[in-house]
């Protein structure tokens, strides 16, 4: 009998201190550091260093909008996502590729806890911010991952200017 109740105790414990994929997820609390890694859309921003800020608008019609952005390389942009949707939306930037692997990924596993500097998690009625050094030109992409959203069409591109040299 103790066996059993230390059992459910155990499972109790763990259900009450887990956290159940995005919804639960903060992105990153505000002043905690940022890893910044480049990538080939860019890397992680200082905040200090915005010059322009753009909002995109997420809904529960699967959109973004605008869904098309453009900013010139060298630019330090406040991506802004509200969510004017009931239902929690994300924004991930990327290559097509690494969004269509992710996406494969979020198919698989819906629950799956992700965070990183080129993504937000926004719920319904909020905003969230990714703040974005723009250092290489060409185009990229942008969506929400979450199972079901980017096979809907919830997708952008940005398209990164070279500077004039």
């Amino acid at each position: 009998m103790k066996t059993i109740k230390f059992i459910a105790a155990c499972a109790l414990f763990i259900s009450a201190t887990a956290s159940f994929g995005h919804e639960s997820m903060p992105h990153h609390a505000a002043g905690a550091p940022v890893a910044k890694e480049q990538k080939d859309w860019g890397i992680a921003g200082d905040a200090k260093a915005v010059r322009r800020t753009i909002t995109l608008r997420m809904g529960d019609d699967m959109r973004f909008m605008p869904s098309q952005i453009e900013v010139h390389e060298g630019d330090t942009v406040r991506l802004r996502a509200e969510n004017k949707g009931k239902v929690l939306h994300e924004i991930v930037l990327g290559t097509k590729a690494e969004l269509d692997q992710h996406a494969q990924l979020m198919q698989k596993f819906p629950d799956m806890e992700h965070d990183a500097p080129y993504m937000a998690h926004v719920r319904a009625g909020q905003r969230g911010d990714i703040v974005w050094h723009f250092n290489r030109p060409g185009t990229f992409d942008f969506a929400c991952l979450i199972p079901g959203h980017y096979e809907a069409g919830m997708t952008g591109t940005i398209t990164v200017r070279p500077r004039n040299r």
